[in-house]
């Protein structure tokens, strides 16, 4: 929450800013001194300062933004990882064939029936029976059981 009064901060001061700079020149353009020039130099000063802060604190942002984000892919590749080794664990466990295997992997990555026939060249009969040899290997009754085991594995707390 922090982060995002740290932006808006910047956000108004540079707006802030910016706006004077733009009512500056527009009273040059237009012959108009609102306010003496002694004064007009230090707000000017002082609105070239802050552009220059929320240069500062917007670049301290974003490589904080930047790092967070290294961070997170951290996460989700060992997230991943992690998946990986439970389905291989979980494979294992229930004896199943490297045709089988493959065939579980399309499953729950979402695949049809249709689509796994095609990417393993045989028939979707054979896919079908292999799918069903899964489940019960799995003692499951179809691929969104199959799915939630994983998914239950992961969330799982020690």
């Amino acid at each position: 929450m922090t982060g995002r009064w740290t932006v808006l901060a910047i956000v108004v001061v540079q707006m802030l800013c910016a706006i004077f700079f733009v009512s500056q020149i527009l009273g040059s353009v237009l012959g108009v001194a609102p306010i003496a020039w002694q004064l007009s130099e230090l707000i000017e000063l002082g609105a070239a300062l802050g552009l220059l802060l929320g240069v500062g604190f917007g670049w301290l942002v974003l490589r904080r933004t930047m790092a967070r984000n290294v961070a997170v892919e951290d996460q989700l590749r060992l997230a991943s990882g992690a998946f990986m080794e439970v389905m291989e664990e979980r494979f294992t466990r229930w004896e199943l064939t490297p045709a089988e295997r493959d065939v579980a992997l399309f499953a729950i990555k979402g695949m049809s029936t249709q689509e796994i026939a095609g990417l393993r060249d045989v028939s979707e009969g054979t896919i079908k029976a292999q799918t069903n040899a899964i489940y019960r290997k799995a003692g499951v009754t179809g691929r969104n059981q199959l799915l939630s085991l994983f998914i239950d594995d992961l969330m799982a707390v020690d």
